[in-house]
């Protein structure tokens, strides 16, 4: 198969690249989806799975996998597993959020209901630890399942977080690494380890997709109060509406005057917002400058993902990983 792709996106070209072991990840999908017993699970993760995105997470495992040498059936499986988990935890994301629109359509818990949407999030974490187990690697096993009941910390512990004035920096780091990066890093750790590549080079993978869940998340937080809403879908300022503490209202939280403090305290402790507040927190942000310093945080982790990577022998893989650090922030610009 030809790399040459130079108009590709790196995402783009990851999946040209990978394209019968991404079939091979859907069509079991697909099959794990399935129930005899209740057609309603089917329904709703299929709402979900057909809905596209990027399949970031699984192509990264079937990537570093491929980049270290490795050429077996479990990539697929570990691929597969990973995506189950996140659709799983969008599923309850969802729920928890009171979310009404993902990826630019309804969300199950808006079409059917939130019990529908727990149950069958549920359903697909049981399918995931199927897929893990069918790999008969413990290391594999355990990173996923700690990855799991990471996630579910990071959730747990933005509850207490998103809504608190006092939350600083280092706790959003905690969230993000929780409910974005264990499972960007859990796939492409997973990726080396089934390869059974060197062990250093199995922790550069690992700190290679912490580092872009970081700046994954940190992005996303960003374009919520600067980006398209076609192409994020959902609308501007939803966090905001949400009253969700996200990185570029703790920056200006942090540089606030009493009467900043004050108007921050009422739309998001509070969440007694009022029109033209959204208007008024952007203006707070063009103030100190937090949307800028947001941009700029974005892009260390991006850098640190790309030196992580350079550790790797040369391949182009490695360098599409490397592109794929610069593409995830390049959605600011």
């Amino acid at each position: 198969m030809s790399l040459d792709m130079p108009n590709a996106k790196p995402h783009e070209a990851l999946a040209t690249l990978l394209a019968p072991g991404m079939e091979a990840v859907n069509t079991l999908i697909r099959a794990r989806m399935a129930s005899k017993h209740a057609p309603r699970i089917p329904e709703v993760t299929a709402h979900l799975v057909e809905a596209g995105g990027k399949r970031l997470r699984p192509l990264l495992t079937l990537a570093t996998a491929e980049l270290c040498g490795y050429s077996g059936e479990n990539s697929v499986k570990l691929a597969a597993t990973v995506e189950l988990i996140h659709t799983a935890t969008l599923l309850h994301d969802d729920v928890v959020d009171e979310s009404h629109q993902r990826r630019g359509r309804p969300t199950a818990n808006l079409l059917w209901d939130n019990k529908s949407s727990v149950l069958v999030g549920d359903y697909l974490f049981s399918r995931s630890f199927q897929l893990m187990v069918e790999t008969g690697n413990l290391r594999v096993l355990d990173i996923l399942a700690n990855a799991s009941a990471t996630i579910a910390e990071g959730e747990v512990l933005q509850l207490t977080a998103a809504q608190n004035l006092a939350t600083t920096e280092d706790i959003y780091l905690q969230v993000v690494r929780g409910k974005t990066a264990a499972l960007f890093s859990a796939a492409t750790e997973v990726g080396g380890v089934i390869a059974g590549a060197p062990e250093a080079q199995v922790r550069a993978l690992f700190d290679y997709g912490d580092a872009l869940g970081i700046a994954f998340q940190i992005v996303d937080d960003l374009l919520d109060y600067e980006g398209d809403a076609k192409t994020i879908g959902k609308n501007i300022g939803d966090d905001f509406r949400e009253g969700k503490l996200t990185l570029p209202v703790i920056k200006a939280v942090a540089l606030a005057t009493p009467e900043e403090r004050a108007f921050w305290v009422r739309v998001i402790e509070k969440r007694a917002q009022s029109e033209g507040d959204l208007d008024k927190a952007l203006a707070l942000f063009a103030k100190h400058d937090t949307l800028n310093a947001t941009r700029r945080e974005a892009l260390m982790w991006s850098e640190t993902a790309k030196t992580a990577i350079a550790t790797l022998p040369p391949h182009p893989i490695r360098d599409m990983l490397s592109g794929l650090a610069d593409y995830v922030v390049a959605r600011l610009v």
